[in-house]
């Protein structure tokens, strides 16, 4: 193959090439960019209500269809998915993309039974439900700490590819850049709560959208359209496939020959048929029915019909990474096969620092090939886009997770305010641990990152996806059948990841030093036969125990959600050691005094309205005081039991107060049909997208 030169001063086919960004409009575009999303920021900040827990965590319920779409759209599309989809694509075709398409059919999932279930339960966060079905606090904290878990592994891809896009990009300090980023997003993550993070993710949303259609457009050209993509990846292959006495397989270098089909040979498939449909679906349940981002982000909805309108918008949106992410990676390889599909490893350590394959830097590669001067800034900014947006939705979720599982739980009673401070304080503590992590994740960017991520997503995800799918769909299922299906189905994904992290992923050279029979089943095979055995081990134990009566369950079952009875809550005894009197003292942050701290309310929106609290309020305030002096002087569990009473009663009267009720609110008849009528429209159009390229 001849070598290819561009018109804009890319080399395509040379060992050797400089792919940093020199130019100074490229510079000021990207500038420019940072103080857009800075301004926009601190406006939505100011503009927007902050002083509650309902406010901060889930934007007063006031979030409109289109910003619930569009917003969740670009929190769940990260840097991940612009370097791992388009790497994933120049390697194998177009296979990956699918595990896009298939997540939209889990949304109709979420929309239509898991959000309002959810809603009726009157929780913002996952693990407050399964406290809520099964009254175990062992549950909550398990659950707790998986989404810490899966949170941080999220946090760890995006900083990583994040890095990687950087270093080749742009020639300057990688830390200094990513803290950059890191510091404007936590700036109005921290001060802003979910609405000002929602407002500036549709912002992002907007520039990830419209510079990935540029550079479609740019690169579609350059191949001399669609069906010049068809022709020519088959014989997008490098010069170099051999050095000294060793010879690179044809697996290795080869395009595959599926490459623009989805479903593939069950024996020889990257992406098996089977393990499309089952395990890939099965990762995606969680994504429709225990992925904390997503829901939170629905729970927000202003009525049940703006969260289906937001589902349905992110569905249409979810169609796009096929032909913005996977088909330009496949046309970088095109263009570029001696850097993206070099096999040699020393030909790949001249390029990208890696021996093992560059196919990750398809993305940034083209970037630079085929955008000109001014342009190369904006795609910069587009990536940096997925970043902040990732991460904003990460830390917001997370600071709701911590706030309201753990605080709440070692201050019982904690005011409103003090919950507001210590959901900002949990933020600012996972910018400072994603700063610190930023070097460690530079180093270990590897090219195989993004297939960890879905093995990991595979090993980990399917015990809790079946947790939440058999709690709301069984109310039969016991808390000892769940917490044990959790916990053994975990360990037993655990074990797999670690085995897979241990040996390293497969090779094209055939060689793995994993044992057979550990990794030999194809992880999404994996992720199906652990959801099943999740299934049948909390099923089997539930039928050995007690059931759990219906009177505990009206409203956040799914046989029971009609139900129109009041719900007797579920607690537990609480097993914890009484605090000290200067720990259980009420009110731990007051009223601002000082200069200072009055600027820091005004700063954070720290509202000082009595009528707003989360926490105890007049009538009950002065007994659980009673009852935790009690409890300190005499140190018996029946303080405890009534402390726990007193709380589930008082949080059930404060929820229906701050909840919206969505079963109350009117439908329209007329937007009903027209959001049926939508929603029908996404499920033909994915069927059909499935047949063509099946």
């Amino acid at each position: 193959m001849d070598s290819l030169k561009s018109d804009h001063g890319f080399t395509r086919d040379s060992s050797t090439v400089d792919l940093s960004i020199h130019s100074t409009m490229d510079t000021l575009v990207m500038t420019s960019y940072f103080f857009l999303v800075l301004f926009f920021g601190m406006w939505a900040v100011l503009s927007q209500r902050r002083g509650t827990v309902e406010d901060f965590f889930l934007a007063g319920q006031n979030l409109s269809w289109w910003l619930m779409g569009i917003s969740i759209y670009s929190s769940n599309t990260g840097s991940g998915h612009y370097m791992g989809l388009a790497g994933m694509g120049a390697a194998s075709g177009i296979a990956v993309g699918a595990l896009e398409w298939n997540t939209i059919f889990t949304l109709f999932v979420l929309g239509w039974i898991f959000v309002p279930i959810y809603s009726k339960a009157e929780v913002v966060t996952l693990p407050e439900y399964l406290k809520k079905r099964f009254g175990s606090l062992r549950i909550q904290f398990f659950s707790v700490c998986f989404f810490v878990l899966y949170i941080f592994s999220r946090i760890s891809m995006e900083i990583s590819f994040g890095a990687m896009y950087l270093k080749m990009v742009w020639n300057t300090d990688i830390y200094q850049t990513v803290l950059i980023v890191v510091t404007i997003t936590g700036l109005y993550t921290i001060t802003g709560g979910l609405a000002a993070v929602a407002y500036v993710e549709a912002l992002q949303a907007g520039i990830m959208l419209f510079g990935s259609a540029l550079l479609v457009a740019y690169a579609i050209q350059e191949v001399g359209g669609y069906q010049g993509l068809v022709n020519k990846y088959s014989q997008a292959i490098p010069n170099v496939t051999q050095q000294g006495n060793w010879t690179a397989k044809p697996q290795c270098y080869m395009p595959r020959p599926d490459a623009f089909h989805i479903f593939r040979s069950c024996v020889s498939g990257d992406i098996p048929w089977p393990a499309l449909i089952l395990g890939a679906t099965t990762v995606s349940l969680f994504y429709g029915c225990a992925d904390q981002i997503s829901v939170q982000r629905f729970l927000a909805g202003k009525s049940r019909l703006h969260m289906k309108g937001g589902c349905l918008l992110y569905g249409y949106l979810k169609l796009l990474p096929m032909f913005i992410m996977v088909m330009p990676g496949m046309i970088s390889r095109i263009l570029f096969p001696d850097q993206v599909a070099c096999v040699v490893p020393s030909e790949c350590q001249k390029f990208c620092g890696r021996r093992t394959g560059c196919s990750t830097l398809a993305y940034p590669v083209l970037v630079l090939g085929v955008m000109p001067s001014g342009l190369k800034g904006f795609m910069m900014s587009t990536v940096c886009a997925s970043i902040m947006s990732s991460l904003t939705s990460i830390f917001n979720s997370s600071s709701a997770l911590l706030t309201l599982n753990i605080y709440t739980r070692i201050r019982p009673t904690a005011t409103e305010k003090e919950i507001m401070v210590a959901g900002r304080f949990f933020v600012i503590i996972l910018l400072a641990v994603t700063i610190v992590w930023i070097p460690t994740m530079e180093v270990a960017s590897s090219e195989a990152l993004f297939e960890y991520m879905l093995v990991f997503k595979s090993c980990l995800t399917p015990s809790v996806t079946a947790v939440f799918l058999l709690a709301v769909f069984c109310k039969r299922v016991s808390e000892q059948g769940a917490f044990w299906g959790l916990t053994l189905g975990t360990a037993i994904g655990v074990f797999r990841l670690l085995a897979e992290f241990l040996y390293g992923p497969s090779t094209c050279e055939g060689a793995r030093k994993c044992p057979r029979f550990i990794c030999g089943l194809h992880y999404l095979y994996f992720g199906f036969l652990l959801f099943l055995i999740t299934v049948l081990i909390i099923l089997t134990i539930s039928l050995a125990t007690k059931p759990i009566r219906d009177e505990h369950l009206h409203g956040i079952c799914w046989s029971l959600r009609n139900s129109r009875q009041r719900r007797l809550s579920l607690n537990k005894e609480m097993k914890w050691k009484v605090f000290p009197s200067s720990t259980s003292q009420q009110g731990m942050f007051g009223e601002a005094s000082t200069c200072f701290w009055k600027l820091w309310d005004l700063f954070c929106g720290l509202d000082s309205r009595s009528g707003s609290e989360i926490g105890p309020g007049n009538s009950t305030e002065e007994k659980i005081k009673a009852i935790w002096e009690q409890m300190e002087s005499s140190d018996t569990s029946a303080g405890l039991e009534a402390l726990a009473r007193r709380m589930a009663a008082r949080k059930g009267d404060e929820h229906k107060e701050r909840m919206k009720d969505w079963s109350d609110v009117p439908e329209s008849p007329f937007w009903k049909r027209v959001v049926n009528v939508i929603g029908a429209l996404l499920f033909a159009l994915l069927i059909a997208a499935h047949v063509f390229y099946a």
